[in-house]
């Protein structure tokens, strides 16, 4: 199987080995888009993708021993087919073309350093995606879904306070219908938008514009809650004590307002998370907060533990947050932990206190005490408030 990428010049861009497979193959798969574009050199038969896309995978893995080329946008493996059939190809059978990324297409013609610019696919995927990445001064390369996304995207920036940023939108890079436009964000006004096209956004923000820290321990005002919300500082080391590795999933249970497995996500775009929340309003919350935040995929599972972990995905690492002091929580955290899974635990009430001293007792782990106090006015003078202090439990299970 060989996988070639092309480009919106069509068969211009192609070269001639290119040219020769797509000529010589028996059949030719591929979008709608890419087969007109390689019509002049297709002679067999030609397949356009089908919906769902898995019924064409399985078409192409049936003829597994005979030559098929398969057309795809710039670079198969940027976000493209080439990753996903390499999923059920082994690589030594498949030969790769790529062509220019849109990516690549796109910082040529603005004369962006790619190793400098953030780079997001928001094709078919949540435009929130992109709101990690609004840092001041930062550039960003987008490629969107649709005629429709640049607005919707100049929409997003400006309501959270990038509106005079510049936004260029580069339309179907490479081809006769090329066009590349700048505008500043709070004024967009582009009537007409051809389908194909990359967004390049050169951040500025305003006074108050949403900018999310690098760093864990988020300010709270940034989270919308109702006072069941870990706290900043808490927050932070928490997140130091659940270590979070690459790809790895996590149980946020009895996630309040989803600070710590929003938290979580921000850390790396592999990362994933279940929050478990017994409370319908907070259960609406956390989706409202996690898309603000940019981490669209985090789950939501609206039920009460223990009996709402049945069936999950198995997790690496366990955050109890709230409720683990009900009956059969801490139990059912334990047992669904893997060899080397990891659990952290705050407790604040004494209830939940007791527990986390008994599992100390019983299992080992760390287990520390946190004590946070504010400079608050006091009269006309300023004094320490403390706030409730916190008892942590960390754990690896054997």
């Amino acid at each position: 199987m060989t996988v070639i990428g092309i480009g919106e010049d069509g068969v211009a861009g192609l070269g001639d080995e290119a040219k020769r497979l797509i000529a010589a193959a028996p059949v030719v798969f591929g979008g709608v888009r890419h087969i007109e574009l390689a019509a002049p050199l297709i002679s067999g038969e030609s397949e356009a993708w089908q919906s769902p896309f898995e019924k064409s995978v399985e078409a192409i893995v049936a003829r597994r021993g005979s030559p098929v080329v398969v057309l795809a946008s710039g670079d198969p493996f940027l976000y493209g087919v080439g990753a996903t059939l390499a999923r059920r190809i082994d690589a030594g059978e498949m030969r790769t073309i790529p062509a220019p990324s849109a990516f690549s297409l796109a910082a040529s013609r603005l004369g962006w350093a790619l190793q400098e610019v953030a780079t997001v696919s928001l094709h078919g995927r949540p435009l929130d995606l992109i709101r990690p990445h609004l840092q001041p001064g930062a550039r960003v390369l987008a490629l969107t879904s649709d005629e429709n996304s640049p607005k919707a995207l100049a929409e997003l920036l400006s309501e959270s306070g990038f509106g005079q940023s510049q936004l260029t939108v580069l339309e179907a890079l490479g081809g006769e219908r090329e066009r590349v436009t700048r505008h500043i964000t709070s004024n967009f006004a582009l009537d007409t938008v051809d389908a194909l096209n990359v967004c390049a956004v050169e951040v500025i923000a305003d006074a108050t514009a949403r900018v999310l820290p690098l760093a864990s321990g988020v300010d709270d005002a940034l989270f919308e809650h109702d006072g069941q919300i870990t706290k900043r500082e808490v927050r932070a080391l928490t997140l130091s004590a659940l270590a979070p590795r690459k790809g790895e999933l996590l149980w946020d249970i009895g996630a309040g307002s989803g600070s710590i497995a929003i938290e979580w996500m921000l850390a790396d775009p592999s990362m994933r998370a279940i929050a478990i929340e017994a409370s319908p309003e907070r259960a609406e919350r956390i989706g409202r907060n996690a898309g603000r935040f940019g981490v669209p995929g985090l789950a939501v599972v609206e039920a009460q533990a223990p009996d709402a972990l049945r069936g999950l995905a198995r997790p690496d690492v366990i955050f109890v947050g709230g409720g683990g002091s009900d009956p059969g929580v801490m139990e059912a955290a334990i047992a669904a932990l893997p060899s080397g899974g990891r659990l952290v635990a705050n407790a604040v009430t004494t209830e939940m206190e007791a527990v986390l001293l008994a599992q100390h007792a019983r299992l080992g782990g760390s287990l520390i005490r946190i004590d946070i106090a504010r400079a608050l006015p006091l009269g006309t003078m300023t004094g320490w408030r403390p706030a409730m202090p916190v008892t942590q439990w960390s754990w690896i299970k054997a």
